[in-house]
């Protein structure tokens, strides 16, 4: 298991955000802390959908993994990144959001 994994902010994501950069948020939690509230522009993929899901990925395009508190979303990330995407797992997650939420 490699610890090389990409990783970014709360702050830096809300700022890349903020500035309409081209970045494709990736939720992986489950539906219930989905709607409990989430980051408007992020598409919700549970973890253990993620690998039947990859079809809705762009691998032209960074991607940011988001959970409750950077786990799940680390274990995301390990595994995009080997599949050969661009991809970096936002520290602390939705605890550490600094941003609205959608509900």
């Amino acid at each position: 298991m490699s610890n090389s994994i990409k990783e970014i902010t709360p702050q830096e994501l809300l700022a890349k955000l903020a500035a309409n950069e081209n970045v494709q948020v990736i939720d992986v939690r489950e539906v219930d802390e989905w709607n409990a509230g989430h980051i408007k522009q992020a598409k919700l993929i549970p973890l253990g959908f993620l690998p039947h899901r990859l079809d809705e990925l762009d691998k032209d395009i960074p991607i940011v993994m988001v959970c409750r508190s950077g786990a799940r979303s680390n274990m995301a990330t390990e595994y995009l990144s080997e599949q050969g995407y661009d991809v970096a797992n936002m520290v602390g997650g939705m605890l550490a959001w600094p941003g609205e939420k959608e509900l």
